[in-house]
């Protein structure tokens, strides 16, 4: 048995963080902060969003990635992420942004309701099976078509009404478990402690690059 290839190292000093969505933006950024990595958003550079037909999270994170690193011509950094509801049998998973599109934008208290009103239909009322998960792929893509890719979550349970005008996406709804806040309450940090962003993210910055100086 062949044994794994060693995973490539990040050496350039800027990255596209592939992604139009500036919460993940941010957070992402903060995220890179320690490693000082330049980052630019795919907003910035005016890059088209490319189509998300993957049917998993890391396809999908791969191919946004790719594309992201082909047109800037530069390394690049995607996030695919999404709730996944036991009730619902793992959705809006992949969908959890289509879930938020009207047809004005993206409105996520609109696809907050719709979950909550579909695990209640499930669930024959507001009680039951409220288990849910975040869960995140993040792939670094090169333009020579290099990947590397991490898969990081974490588990809780829905509440309702939501909680906090922090985060963004279904964060008022999900409590992690052994929390009692909201990721929508909870100050930045202490959710970068322990998200699925930054369980993907400990795994990429391990494999990928170099840890940085103390002072």
């Amino acid at each position: 048995m062949q044994p794994p290839l060693p995973h490539r190292r990040f050496s350039a000093s800027k990255l596209v963080v592939a992604s139009h969505n500036e919460g993940k933006v941010t957070e992402i950024r903060d995220l890179l902060k320690p490693f000082g990595v330049e980052t630019v958003s795919a907003s910035e550079l005016d890059l088209p969003e490319p189509e998300e037909t993957g049917t998993t999270f890391r396809a999908n994170a791969e191919l946004k990635a790719l594309a992201a690193a082909t047109a800037a011509d530069m390394p690049a950094l995607s996030d695919d992420s999404g709730l996944a509801v036991e009730a619902l049998d793992g959705e809006p998973g992949i969908y959890s942004a289509r879930w938020a599109q009207m047809p004005g934008g993206r409105d996520f208290d609109a696809a907050m309701t719709r979950v909550e009103k579909e695990v209640c239909a499930r669930n024959g009322g507001p009680g039951g099976n409220r288990a849910a998960s975040f869960v995140c792929a993040l792939t670094l893509a090169w333009p020579d078509g290099h990947m590397e890719t991490f898969e990081g979550s974490v588990a809780g349970t829905l509440v309702w009404p939501g909680r906090g005008t922090r985060g963004f996406g279904y964060d008022p709804v999900f409590v992690p478990n052994g929390h009692t806040k909201t990721f929508g309450e909870m100050d930045p940090a202490a959710k970068h402690a322990i998200s699925h962003r930054a369980d993907a993210f400990e795994q990429l910055i391990d494999a990928c690059f170099a840890q940085p100086a103390r002072s």
